[in-house]
């Protein structure tokens, strides 16, 4: 198995610098991990940290349309091989409407690239939605700004400096979906088709 090598932290980048500013004001102290290839996707996450693909937070970006017309974000902070269901986050969000935001919208809404976008950190107060199956593990991974760095982080002190809502926002996956998922994970496959990192907390 291939794992990228970590390369000097680049703790003048400005998005990186937003992340640990952010953290820091809520008096947390995070160790970001910078690599010298991308972590754009779960899987390449979960095999660069050598984590589980569960493991991985992806801050997907959805939009709602606001009371005076303008988008209104949300941000799902989802388990790596997870999906969410749209009539699921409408329901926990009361906003009919909401959809994935565009690779445009995002940036313009959080102030990060889809591939890098942190699960806090954001350039105005964003929503933020996070899927329980990240309570399953002791640490989780996430984003930190850019598409190459990334931070480990015990869900609960995710949830708490995301200022994230727990919900059940995530297609059901039946038992035949997770064995299909192990069988693919054990073959070194990329499961769940190519999901961004933007995706993988990215």
């Amino acid at each position: 198995m291939h794992y990228a090598r970590p390369v000097p932290e680049p703790i003048d980048h400005v998005g990186i610098q937003r992340v640990l500013d952010a953290a820091a004001r809520k008096g947390v102290s995070l160790e970001i991990k910078v690599f010298d290839e991308s972590t754009h996707t779960a899987a390449d996450a979960a095999a660069t940290v050598d984590a589980e693909l569960g493991q991985i937070v992806k801050s997907l970006v959805f939009v709602a349309p606001g009371e005076d017309g303008t988008l209104e974000p949300v941000i799902c902070l989802v388990s790596g091989p997870n999906r969410v269901d749209l009539a699921r986050l409408a329901a926990v969000t009361g906003d009919r409407d909401i959809r994935r935001a565009t690779a445009r919208e995002a940036q313009e809404l959080t102030g990060f690239v889809i591939g890098g976008i942190p699960p806090f950190g954001h350039i105005r107060p964003v929503r933020t939605i996070m899927d329980p199956d990240l309570g399953r593990f002791p640490v989780v991974w996430a984003a930190a700004g850019t598409s190459t760095a990334v931070f480990p982080v015990p869900p609960a002190t995710l949830r708490i400096l995301a200022n994230a809502t727990v919900a059940p926002i995530t297609e059901e996956r039946r038992p035949a979906d997770l064995e299909a998922e192990r069988d693919a994970s054990d073959r070194n496959e990329l499961v769940g088709g190519g999901t961004s990192a933007q995706n993988a907390g990215a």
